[in-house]
């Protein structure tokens, strides 16, 4: 690794060990950034939505990162820490029924008032038709991402792994809110 490189990683896991809820939330922050730059651009927008942009920062920044540490802290202290193969299918099914559900949802409701301004009534209607498909295509794809992370991941890159991985997750989420987008009320 170059010595640039290697110098960042041990900046970043130093701030990661002295700051972890700052850094995973910055980190969450700035994945969920390039997740929107990627979906914005294969989504075939020209130029780069800043206002857009930042509002996915900040979810990242301000709920996702700090939702994902103290999870990780609560499941870990319920559970006592245990990385049995028992324990963590009870963690898994634990976060698939509590805290996915909710992160989808919230991130639709997010995404329809705040992201794209529109009225509470057609963000509804949104989440009705599309939130049972969204749901059920998480569960299918994160419970494999929560095993991983709760059998062989320390719990103070359990975030940096779920932001990893939620950045490809978050395309799906903007294409796929994006793709029966209603039109902009006038």
């Amino acid at each position: 690794m170059g010595s640039i490189a290697k110098k960042g990683l041990q900046q970043y896991l130093m701030q990661l060990q002295q700051h972890p809820l700052r850094t995973k939330a910055i980190t969450a922050g700035t994945l969920a950034g390039l997740s929107d730059i990627v979906s914005q651009k294969l989504t075939g927008i020209q130029k780069l939505q800043l206002k857009r942009l930042l509002l996915k920062v900040l979810f990242g920044v301000a709920y996702l990162g700090p939702f994902g540490h103290y999870l990780h802290i609560v499941l870990d202290k319920i559970f006592k820490g245990k990385r049995d193969t028992k324990t963590v299918a009870k963690k898994v099914l634990l976060e698939q029924v509590t805290s996915s559900p909710w992160n989808n949802l919230f991130f639709m409701i997010y995404y329809g008032l705040v992201v794209e301004e529109r009225p509470w009534v057609h963000v509804k209607a949104k989440i009705k038709k599309d939130y049972p498909t969204v749901q059920y295509t998480s569960w299918t794809f994160w419970p494999v991402v929560g095993w991983i992370n709760h059998r062989y991941v320390p719990l103070q890159f359990r975030v940096i792994l779920q932001s990893l991985v939620a950045f490809c997750w978050g395309i799906f989420l903007n294409l796929r809110a994006r793709s029966m987008v209603l039109p902009k009320p006038k």
